[in-house]
C-alpha cells in the first residue's frame, strides 16, 4: 500500500505545526539553593536571542526553593545558564552552570561553591 504524496506531506505539515506551537509555551522550573549560604542568583534563558534574564539578580535563602520559567526550544524543552553569588561581601563565593533539555516541574539546584574570580 502506498500513501499517496500529498498526504505525507498533510502528516509533516500538521507534525511541524504541533512542533511549532509546543515550542512557543514556557517551561516551568524550580530553582533550589542547596546549601546554607544566602546567595543571590541570575537565571538566563538560553533559548532566546539576545539570550534573557528570567531570575534577576534575585536573594535565594539557604534550602530555599524559588519558581522559574524560560522558552521551550523545539524539542519542548528549556535551557538555561545560571550565576550565583553569596550575600556576605566580606566572604564572597561564587557559582555557575548551563542546564539543558529541561522538562517542566525539572528542579535546578544552585549553589555558591569556588572562589570568585579577580
Amino acid at each position: 500500500m502506498t500513501v499517496h504524496p500529498l498526504r505525507r506531506l498533510g502528516v509533516l505539515a500538521l507534525a511541524l505545526i504541533g512542533t511549532i506551537a509546543h515550542a512557543g509555551d514556557g517551561v516551568n522550573f524550580k530553582i533550589t539553593n542547596d546549601g546554607i549560604i544566602d546567595i543571590f542568583v541570575t537565571v538566563y534563558d538560553l533559548n532566546t536571542r539576545p539570550r534573557s534574564v528570567v531570575v534577576d539578580h534575585q536573594r535565594i535563602n539557604g534550602f530555599t526553593t524559588i519558581p522559574a520559567s524560560a522558552s521551550a526550544d523545539a524539542t519542548g524543552r528549556a535551557n538555561i545558564s545560571w550565576t550565583a553569588i553569596g550575600v556576605d561581601s566580606r566572604d564572597r563565593h561564587c557559582g555557575h552552570a548551563v542546564k539543558r533539555g529541561l522538562d517542566s516541574d525539572a528542579s535546578v539546584n544552585v549553589h555558591v561553591d569556588s572562589d570568585c574570580g579577580p
